[in-house]
């Protein structure tokens, strides 16, 4: 059981080590900017790195939401107990290297049990310099943010003062207001037309059909599997950066156009907002996540912060076409407000079972939808893949 002290505007919390081997451990500190602050075991890389604090849900692929882009600026808690038991793959990769700025686990394997890993977790980040806490109770870090919403933190592990990290924690920048999307983009454009790949090697992957349609991606913070997905349906992409211009979009002779996931604050992409506006009616769009809400702004919607976003592998959306329930995957703190969208012109298509939250629209008369959650899953269920069929019929039906 964790305990809790306070004094001089400070709460902590402590939990005994989860093995022997954590006692020989450095300690770790993750100071919140509202005054509580857990200590544990340092795992990973020995470094002090500040960010917005948020939980995910998933039991599984951790390492995929390592490497996701969409995580940059922000200390990731992962619910489930033990982390790190089945290492570290090059192959479950979403992007080059990991974005989270630091993780905090309940208990984080030193050993890697898989025949497929390549090195351990530990490994894996340490190299890439990201801090790891463990040995803390993060069912009361989760209750905590849940209850208080999200907030600004400082993980250290090399230990340090807690009320001077709780103060580091204050001045670090504010995740609302913050363009991150641009940051963690492609600085050029390419081509992804590689061989078609499987996710996993559990994965069966149906041979592609012939390759009819190019598409060019904008890249908000593109995972990999969302590159593996369209390929699979039979498309050639050029990826281009966050800041493309319509016009050189158009100039590529596009069948469609996608717009990726990605990190940040939504609103400050006015720019890419008002491309994409240009865009519409002149190529069939497909968004997801950020994409979903640039395409919001594009309509004329608005943007706010949710209270602790949603993250992980089990979210379950209506598919208000269908009427059928999908299991989906989820990693946003921001969302589009529907009453700000002109519902003369675009159909709700998607709409969130846990909190009623927009999911998905799609506009009357241009070839545009778009869905808030990550149909190419990785980590997560495959529910969702028919969209990427959708996006391939939309392409056919306005060659």
């Amino acid at each position: 059981m964790g305990r809790a002290r306070c004094g001089a505007h400070v709460v902590k919390w402590r939990l005994a080590p989860a093995s022997e081997e954590q006692t020989l451990l450095n300690p770790a500190v993750l100071a919140l900017e509202d005054g509580t602050v857990f200590e544990g075991q340092s795992f990973g890389a020995p470094v002090e790195r500040a960010g917005e604090v948020v939980f995910n849900t998933a039991i599984t692929g951790y390492q995929e939401v390592f490497t996701d882009p969409s995580y940059s600026g922000q200390i990731v808690v992962l619910t489930y107990p033990q982390i790190g038991n089945y290492g570290a793959s090059a192959a479950d990769s979403e992007a080059a290297h990991p974005y989270i700025e630091g993780l905090v686990v309940r208990e984080f394997s030193p050993l890697a049990s898989n025949w497929r890993s390549d090195q351990t977790a530990r490994e894996f980040l340490s190299v890439s310099g990201v801090p790891v806490i463990t040995g803390i109770d993060t069912r009361a870090l989760v209750r905590h943010l849940r209850s208080r919403g999200v907030m600004r933190g400082v993980l250290s592990g090399e230990g340090g003062d807690p009320k001077d990290l709780m103060e580091r924690a204050r001045k670090a920048p504010s995740m609302a207001g913050l363009d991150l999307a641009t940051r963690v983009s492609t600085k050029e454009r390419y081509e992804w037309s590689s061989a078609v790949e499987a996710c996993s090697p559990s994965q069966h992957v149906a041979t592609p059909p012939e390759t009819r349609f190019h598409v060019v991606a904008y890249d908000f913070g593109m995972k990999r599997n969302i590159l593996r997905r369209l390929a699979q349906v039979g498309c050639r992409l050029t990826v281009v950066p966050a800041g493309t211009s319509a016009k050189d979009v158009l100039a590529l002779k596009p069948s469609g156009v996608f717009l990726s996931n990605g990190p940040g604050d939504p609103e400050p992409l006015v720019g890419p907002a008002g491309e994409v506006r240009k865009l519409i009616g002149k190529a069939p769009i497909f968004g997801i996540c950020l994409g979903h809400q640039i395409l919001g702004l594009a309509a004329g919607g608005k943007t706010y912060k949710l209270k602790f976003g949603h993250r992980g592998a089990n979210h379950p959306v209506l598919n208000k076409i269908t009427g059928r329930v999908e299991i989906t995957s989820h990693n946003h703190g921001f969302a589009v407000d529907p009453d700000s969208l002109n519902l003369n012109e675009i159909d709700i298509t998607h709409m969130n079972l846990n909190d009623e939250t927009l999911e998905g629209f799609r506009l009357r008369n241009h070839p545009v939808f778009c869905v808030q959650y990550h149909p190419e899953a990785a980590p997560g269920p495959h529910d969702s893949h028919y969209l990427f069929d959708e996006f391939v019929k939309l392409m056919g039906a306005h060659a």
